[in-house]
């Protein structure tokens, strides 16, 4: 394989909500006496890609500080509350920021692993570059991966946020390589595939749901595609 580095973002790439976020978003409903179909949820959760294409378009950082992940949040699970026809001041917003701020709320997808080990055996420096809020570090200890993360570039710990493209300069100086012999892997093009590409990584878009369709990168449905995707031998 031609990559020394493989670097990933973190959530909807590794890690995910569980059982998913429409499903947990609709639990906290039901426990609070609302029902909603976690489709419904589904599609209120578009909010979510327009605040954080917003706040990018605003420098609005918001991983960087509680008070920021908390502002931030409550605001996006407002406008979905909103959209499901629902209040969201009798305690609902601060329920759903406990419920999606809690390790325990949260999994690797089922491909992860075998991705890892695969890339492991080539040889590959494996990194995370992601906007998460510094608790990130805790979530990877209690999934079990963070030590095959030995490069990591979280931007609630390094103050930057993608698309900016210091949160990759990071990861690529502790990783000691040229961003050429890098890919990146992520599932939000615009926070994604194209900073990575705009600094001379190759970016993989992981797209398991294919929101995406006709993206001009490397795509891959389930990330035990990926090995073979990047030329590994084995």
């Amino acid at each position: 394989m031609r990559f020394r580095g493989v670097f990933f973002d973190v959530g909807e790439t590794l890690v995910h909500a569980a059982p998913s976020f429409p499903e947990l978003f609709s639990n906290v409903l039901a426990a609070a006496g609302h029902r909603r179909d976690p489709a419904d949820v589904s599609a209120a959760s578009a909010v979510v890609f327009r605040r954080f294409a917003e706040a990018a378009d605003d420098g609005e950082l918001w991983t960087t500080s509680p008070e920021r992940s908390a502002r931030f949040w409550k605001g996006v699970y407002a406008q979905m509350l909103e959209t499901l026809d629902l209040p969201s001041g009798d305690g609902l917003r601060d329920e759903l920021y406990g419920t999606f701020t809690d390790p325990g709320n949260y999994a690797l997808f089922d491909d992860v692993a075998p991705a890892l080990d695969a890339l492991a055996r080539e040889g590959a420096t494996l990194g995370i570059v992601s906007n998460y809020e510094a608790w990130l570090e805790d979530l990877l200890v209690l999934l079990g991966v963070r030590d095959r993360f030995p490069v990591r570039a979280i931007s609630g710990i390094e103050g930057y946020e993608k698309p900016d493209p210091r949160l990759f300069r990071v990861a690529l100086d502790r990783a000691g390589l040229a961003p050429a012999d890098v890919a990146y892997i992520g599932d939000n093009p615009a926070f994604d595939v194209d900073p990575a590409r705009a600094l001379g990584m190759t970016p993989v878009l992981i797209d398991r749901r294919g929101r995406f369709p006709g993206q001009d990168c490397i795509t891959v449905a389930d990330l035990r595609e990926l090995p073979a995707a990047l030329g590994a031998t084995t």
